[in-house]
């Protein structure tokens, strides 16, 4: 095992937004972004001024640990891996909902948590939960900090000291078994720290959420987390085999074996229970080997109804396999090709020049080529005869449902950028204007219903409001019965006082639609309090009250991220 991260080694957001301070959205080289930007939420970009945030001009609120907690504290992990300065509070007592960016940048800080501390072994989090449990403080587990459902927030009401216990120095890769293709890891790797890890030994784990450069394993299992490429890999369900959680009473572990669990799945409850059964401390995953050839292939289709049929006969298809599919709506095919940057190459000037001609030709043939045109991108992984045969496969289905082939170029871009819409979250709060996101699963005989009507109800809501506003979609996360559908909107708030409110109704409004048609709350964001408001319409009374037993059975004080998933 390599020598442990220093706590202020350990990677983490800026303060006011995602990621790294010197990493940011530009469009000065994307002509068509600014254009939509007026069009679509009233924003000129080129008159306007950002409004950059600065910590400095905000008062931070004194810490409330005892100095007997830090002497404990101080004695479990050692005083170096026990941080109480206050950008480190600050970071760690939001994550990166848009409410909480939004409290942030105004310096909503009426509660913080009032110290950071990093363990290096399950044995450190035995011992910092043993001081919780006695001292009757709160304990919230950190992993990358990157969760949108405000599942690391600690309440505003709590009055007992509150820890953040960050994991991320624990981040090995323990041991691969090669025979089952199972790899034991510490729950405190980041995304990008697991895949290193694994691909110098020629496996990977094959999950890439959205979050994935700012995201954990053990952040993965406890919001149940889905990635990019879980038409192949699965679900975090389907990835994590085994699981070691320190649990009040001691230490709670799942085997890694097929036919796990007997009676009532322990495995099951730990997965998704945000940090209020305990902390996770090491997951076993699957692994697969690295494939030797990987390709992306970008499609179009005439509109969304067409993308469907064609997503609907690749996912029923006994032939093809891909490691990912996902198809764009019209307006999100319009927000792509607005980020298209202005070609700097004869080669870049000469693809412009195809696409223009393309497109011309499609208007030709009838096609809607500014508000209807779905683009959509399949991954295929393998063998180079594997790969070359599945494409002839999916080139086929696509044709036969209207669509055409626009080869690997567009793919590979898309690819090669996957990880970057974060940052146009927080380019577009710089100018006052909110961009979020709602996502939900339903069966393909709802998905055109569920589609149409959740943009009806946030243009209605919207209206209500005198704002406008943009939204678009994408379908993803193909399974036998359904999909996923991950709503994107943005509109300008009027004022900061009324901001939030208008946040929420927006956001109510798509919501409501999902619970109303039957489809889940949230499809992989996790519960936290930003979901709650929908958890018993999604899980039924009875779900509620089961779920409520558990959590207060197995922590009656509640001491482990209290009020997360479902109020007490």
């Amino acid at each position: 095992m390599s020598d442990r991260l220093s706590a202020r080694e350990v990677k983490r957001h800026k303060w006011w937004g995602w990621g790294l301070d010197d990493v940011t959205f530009r469009y000065d080289n994307k002509p068509a972004f600014p254009v939509l930007a007026k069009n679509k939420v009233g924003v000129d970009l080129d008159s306007q001024q950002p409004v950059v945030p600065d910590l400095s001009v905000f008062e931070i609120p004194a810490g409330r640990l005892p100095q007997e907690v830090r002497s404990g504290l101080t004695a479990a992990v050692g005083a170096e891996n026990v941080i109480e300065d206050d950008e480190y509070r600050v970071i760690h007592s939001f994550g990166r909902s848009l409410p909480d960016l939004f409290r942030v940048r105004a310096g909503d800080f009426a509660r913080l948590v009032d110290v950071v501390v990093y363990p290096a072994s399950e044995e450190e989090v035995a011992a910092v939960l043993r001081l919780v449990l006695e001292q009757d403080l709160v304990l919230i587990p950190y992993g990358g900090g990157s969760s949108i459902s405000g599942s690391v927030t600690p309440d505003v009401a709590e009055q007992r000291p509150v820890i953040s216990l960050n994991l991320g120095r624990m981040r090995e890769v323990v041991e691969i078994d090669d025979t089952a293709g199972l790899a034991r890891v510490e729950a405190g790797v980041y995304g990008p720290d697991l895949e290193e890890q694994l691909n110098a030994e020629g496996w990977t784990v094959g999950h890439f959420p959205d979050s994935f450069t700012y995201s954990t394993l053990g952040g993965w299992a406890a919001t149940r987390s889905s990635g990019m490429q879980s038409d192949k890999y699965g679900d975090i369900e389907d990835i994590v085999r085994g699981l070691r959680l320190v649990h009040p009473d001691g230490v709670a572990v799942t085997k890694p074996i097929p036919g796990r669990d007997s009676g009532p799945s322990v495995h099951e409850m730990i997965l998704g229970s945000e940090g209020r059964l305990g902390v996770i401390t090491e997951a076993t995953v699957q692994v697969h080997r690295l494939a030797p050839v990987r390709q992306v292939i970008a499609y179009m289709y005439p509109d969304w109804e067409h993308g469907i049929r064609g997503m609907h006969a690749i996912a029923r298809s006994t032939d093809v396999t891909p490691t990912f599919t996902r198809l764009s709506d019209g307006p999100e095919t319009e927000f792509s090709l607005s980020m298209v940057k202005e070609p700097s190459s004869t080669k870049g000037r000469v693809a412009a020049k195809v696409q223009d001609g393309l497109f011309a030709y499609l208007r030709s043939k009838g096609w809607d080529t500014t508000n209807e045109m779905s683009i959509s991108y399949v991954c295929f992984e393998g063998s180079k005869e594997a790969v070359e045969q599945q494409k002839a496969l999916v080139k086929k289905i696509v044709k036969s449902n209207g669509g055409i082939t626009l080869g690997a170029g567009p793919g590979a871009i898309y690819d090669q950028k996957k990880f970057d819409t974060p940052y146009l979250r927080d380019f577009l709060m710089d100018y006052q204007v909110f961009g979020d996101v709602c996502d939900t699963g339903a069966t393909w005989s709802r998905l055109n219903e569920l589609h149409a009507r959740a943009y009806q109800a946030f243009y209605a809501t919207q209206e209500e409001q005198g704002l406008p506003g943009f939204m678009f979609c994408h379908m993803s996360h193909s399974y036998h019965a359904g999909a996923c559908l991950y709503f994107t909107f943005a509109f300008p708030y009027s004022s900061k006082q009324q901001a939030l409110q208008q946040y929420y109704a927006a956001k109510g409004a798509v919501q409501q639609t999902f619970v109303d048609l039957g489809a889940t709350v949230s499809h992989h964001h996790a519960v936290g309090t930003e979901h709650q408001p929908w958890i018993t319409e999604d899980i039924g009374e009875v779900g509620t009250r089961m779920v409520k037993g558990l959590f207060a059975d197995n922590d009656p004080g509640r001491n482990l991220n209290p009020g997360k998933v479902v109020s007490p």
